[in-house]
């Protein structure tokens, strides 16, 4: 029982410095240790409070990996000074304190922990402009340009698409962009530049994720296959570190081609590979960057499930 005792002794103690002291994310995982609730507890009394966060969600909070910013976040989060009997407005202030610091010092890199937050995104999204699963159309190749600019960062994305339609009827495409941290979405722009024309457009800045319709002006009958091309303007965000897709379904080759400019090449260049977002990197290469020219490139004949990317280190 006195083991007990000084077990909670300490965790109350933790919990006070982490509330005077921060960061935000100390403070939580503190609270919830004191209190001793798993985070399927935690997650529970939030609904109750009519406030739906995911598992993984509240993982990242108290990680640090990712910060509550949405309004239904920083829902969750009141809900949570209440739920963990903390102060009123001890968590949003902390977290309103990290939010200044980070101002300054945010990841420069896309995080693939930022694609499992922005997921609900996608589909909520997706839903809007009336896209489903994989559109009817199975992908043949896509074939994509990432370019660089010389504040390092990500300028310009261009995408060629094939695709075969496994349903009749088919007449559009929707396709998504996910900017680097500290983009503004809002200020990107989607250019149709081969067999298409861009339809409506949704972005969300917490997310940094822009999606855009891409017309074809022809209806497709099952059987048929159809090559697009389109490209997003972003250059939002500050320095860039890498470039991530991720696939829901088998398809046919992607190659990924990443170029820079001769005022910024990378140090070095590499290629990896993850089955799902939460799972870890695999199958890294270093890739050799073309002095001529001053691009790196990767080739996947057919591509499974999951993610593939090229990062790059800056002198």
């Amino acid at each position: 029982m006195r083991h007990g005792t000084q077990h909670a002794d300490v965790a109350t103690a933790e919990l006070d410095s982490a509330l005077r002291g921060g960061p935000f994310h100390a403070a939580l995982r503190a609270a919830i240790a004191a209190r001793g609730l798993p985070l399927q507890r935690v997650q529970h009394h939030l609904s109750r409070y009519g406030v739906k966060v995911g598992v993984t969600s509240l993982s990242y909070w108290q990680q640090g990996a990712r910060r509550p910013q949405r309004p239904e976040s920083l829902r969750a989060v009141r809900a949570l000074e209440e739920i963990l009997q903390l102060p009123d407005e001890s968590l949003i202030r902390l977290l309103a304190e990290s939010d200044q610091g980070t101002a300054v010092r945010r990841p420069a890199a896309r995080s693939y922990r930022s694609l499992v937050e922005a997921s609900d995104v996608v589909d909520r999204l997706q839903a809007e402009l009336g896209w489903s699963l994989d559109g009817g159309l199975h992908t043949l190749g896509h074939h994509e340009r990432v370019r660089i600019g010389a504040h390092r960062e990500l300028a310009a994305r261009e995408s060629q698409h094939i695709v075969r339609a496994h349903r009749d009827g088919i007449d559009r495409f929707v396709a998504v962009h996910h900017g680097d941290p500290g983009c503004a979405p809002r200020r990107m722009s989607v250019h149709a530049l081969e067999n298409c024309r861009t339809g409506r457009v949704r972005s969300d800045q917490e997310t940094g994720l822009l999606i855009a319709e891409l017309l074809f002006g022809t209806r497709l009958r099952s059987g048929d296959t159809f090559l697009f091309r389109y490209a997003v303007e972003d250059g939002t965000a500050g320095v860039s570190r890498e470039y991530v897709r991720g696939f829901g379904f088998p398809g046919g080759q992607y190659t990924l081609q990443v170029r820079f400019t001769s005022e910024a090449l990378p140090a070095r260049c590499h290629r990896f590979a993850q089955h799902s977002a939460a799972a870890p990197r695999s199958g890294r290469q270093n890739l050799p960057l073309s002095g001529l020219h001053r691009s790196v490139h990767l080739v996947e004949p057919r591509v499974r499930p999951g993610l593939l990317g090229i990062g790059w280190d800056w002198d």
